[in-house]
């Protein structure tokens, strides 16, 4: 095992856990029916395309750890119970839609992933985490299409989308500032 893998697994195990025991719960508040199965800010997602963006397919093996063991650490019983004929799918599925949306954009010309240009493209970021959201998003609601009821199921794939979107902007910023501190105290 890699310190890479173990640096991936926990920035998701830690950005679960805040999503998990901050986010959700107050979410909770306004709408319980979708909480269980998506997040208004949902971090993770932004660990997903940053680690992807970093380590092409490398990092699926991570984000699948990662998200196994937050299930096993976050999730109660019941939720676990409730999801479970499609949890593995639903696992399988947020690990690689990173790599889906990078891929897609190889395939249309812009190799994002990192070491491919001089500069990070923060717009190409943006667009791939938006892309990745979609693919997640909807892949997901097809997944628990059976367990969502049909009345719901338009509100949990706009909270989808925007609580992975919402993810993988707050993850851009935080990584702004590790760049910043990184260049601070290299200067020195």
């Amino acid at each position: 095992m890699t310190l890479n893998f173990v640096i991936i697994v926990l920035a998701y195990v830690l950005c679960h856990g805040l999503t998990d025991l901050i986010i959700a719960p107050i979410q909770r508040i306004f709408l319980p029916e979708t909480t269980i199965f998506a997040a208004l800010i949902y971090l993770p997602h932004g660990v997903r395309v940053l680690a992807t963006w970093a380590y092409g397919w490398k990092a699926v093996p991570p984000l699948l750890a990662g998200t196994l063991l937050s299930v096993g650490l976050f999730s109660s019983d019941q939720e676990v119970s409730f999801l479970s004929p499609q949890l593995l799918e639903g696992v399988f599925l947020g690990s690689v839609s990173a790599l889906l949306a990078f891929e897609c954009a190889r395939l249309a010309g812009h190799n994002l992933y990192a070491g491919q240009g001089r500069k990070l493209s923060w717009r190409g970021m943006i667009v791939v985490g938006a892309l990745s959201s979609v693919i997640n998003s909807i892949g997901q609601t097809f997944i628990y299409a059976g367990l969502i009821g049909l009345e719901d199921l338009g509100e949990v794939l706009i909270v989808y989308a925007i609580g992975d979107l919402f993810g993988v902007i707050l993850g851009m910023v935080a990584l702004m500032f590790v760049f910043r501190w990184v260049r601070l105290f290299s200067s020195t």
